[in-house]
């Protein structure tokens, strides 16, 4: 399995590390790679879109046309995805007046609405242990000035909350964290990931 991880803008060398572990530690052969041009995107089985900011990855994904083969191969292959935080931002169908007021182009690949910066700027980022759909013990957030996901529909299921805010989402071969689950070292969640292919 080759997983390439968005590498155009965000913390891309720590999510390249959590999948490359993620592979070893569960036991599946393959590799992480950061995808930056289209023979990169050419080559994934799987893709990780990072945090960082969700205009500028939008504009930079046109921009190297990668855009719209990620959302040729998510929708007429099921390429599985995973976004976080800024990646979680446009993998939504509605990204609220913030996109709108930014002119963001969203993938609109899940049935979900997203509030951008819910949880306030960088300075209130915080941590959290929370309880997540399916996994025995809590998961522990790390939450950069984070998004929330406000409303899901169709297929689009709530799998965590924060207070009463959605942070992480699943509809079928994609997955919306809110959070960062490529720090701190659990890697559950990537597993999930994996366990998608």
């Amino acid at each position: 399995m080759r997983i390439g991880v968005i590498g155009v803008q965000g913390d891309v060398s720590e999510h390249v590390d959590a999948v490359a572990r993620a592979i070893r530690e569960f036991g599946y052969s393959g590799e992480a790679f950061a995808v930056r041009k289209r023979a990169d995107l050419d080559r994934v089985d799987g893709l990780t879109i990072p945090g960082g900011e969700s205009t500028t990855i939008s504009k930079l994904l046109m921009k190297l046309d990668l855009f719209d083969e990620i959302v040729r191969r998510a929708k007429e292959e099921h390429m599985p995805i995973m976004g976080t935080c800024a990646g979680c931002i446009l993998l939504a169908k509605d990204g609220g007046p913030q996109a709108e007021k930014t002119r963001s182009r969203l993938l609109a690949l899940m049935d979900m609405a997203v509030d951008r910066n819910a949880f306030g700027r960088q300075k209130e980022s915080f941590e959290a242990d929370l309880y997540v759909e399916g996994l025995r013990e809590p998961f522990h957030g790390v939450f950069i000035r984070a998004p929330a996901i406000v409303r899901t529909w169709g297929d689009c299921k709530t799998l965590a909350r924060y207070q009463d805010k959605i942070v992480l989402a699943r509809q079928g071969h994609l997955i919306g964290a809110a959070f960062h689950p490529e720090l701190g070292g659990d890697l559950r969640i990537h597993r999930w990931f994996l366990e998608l292919f």
